[in-house]
């Protein structure tokens, strides 16, 4: 039985157990890396997790193994007030996939590494930029008590990489857009006014984030919630 008592080995060992060969094709067509893949759902990984509780230095361990869901496992294992700049730098080294930078996101979010953003999106590797932009998604929807001001600090970053033309990072840049807008009312209209303005971009991915994202932050039901 795996607990918070069981080592790297034990738990990649438990994971073997749950290998699916079947949901690794099926990954696979969603655009999820599956050459070290074993086809396990996230929702069965963070009940591995639940039970193997955080430990972060085993969660180091596990990402070296270069196991598709060793390292989510080691996402959701990890102690955020324990990642260091330097650890999540490590990381993102290794990303190659969507999925993983997302949970890393939220991750570095809880970890409070904001410096990271700016860094990540210089970056010119595609993943890890759009790493940036899944931080500020997920800043702008889990940091309730954040002060808006903060929030909208990212709109200029937004607009400085809306010509991003490569898939994974013009979804996120579009995504970050939408999570700030949909923040609050403080936040919708400085974010609506960005849509607007990229969506009569020359530039065609710039005016396709900005259209998507009107379309989005201009709904009834959002207007609704927002007044």
């Amino acid at each position: 039985m795996i607990g918070p008592s069981s080592d790297p080995a034990e738990l990649i060992a438990h994971l073997e157990t749950l290998r699916s060969e079947e949901n690794v094709a099926g990954m696979a067509r969603f655009g999820i890396v599956t050459g070290r893949a074993l086809g396990i759902s996230n929702p069965d990984i963070r009940g591995v997790a639940r039970l193997a509780k955080k430990d972060h230095l085993r969660a180091m361990q596990l990402w070296h193994s270069d196991i598709r869901e060793a390292r989510l496992l080691a996402l959701y294992t990890a102690e955020p007030k324990q990642l260091t700049a330097e650890e999540a730098r490590s990381w993102a080294n290794d990303f190659n996939s969507w999925e993983i930078v997302d949970c890393a996101a939220d991750l570095f979010v809880g970890a409070r590494l904001d410096e990271l953003i700016p860094e990540f999106a210089a970056d010119e590797r595609e993943f890890v930029r759009r790493a940036a932009f899944a931080m500020i998604s997920a800043t702008a929807v889990h940091r309730k008590n954040e002060g808006d001001l903060a929030i909208l600090a990212w709109l200029p970053l937004i607009q400085a990489h809306s010509g991003d033309s490569r898939n994974f990072v013009r979804k996120a840049v579009n995504w970050a857009l939408r999570s700030i807008g949909k923040r609050n009312h403080g936040c919708h209209g400085p974010a609506l006014r960005l849509a607007k303005l990229l969506a009569e971009s020359s530039d065609k991915t710039a005016r396709w984030i900005g259209r998507d994202a009107v379309r989005e932050l201009s709904g009834e039901k959002l207007m609704a919630r927002l007044k």
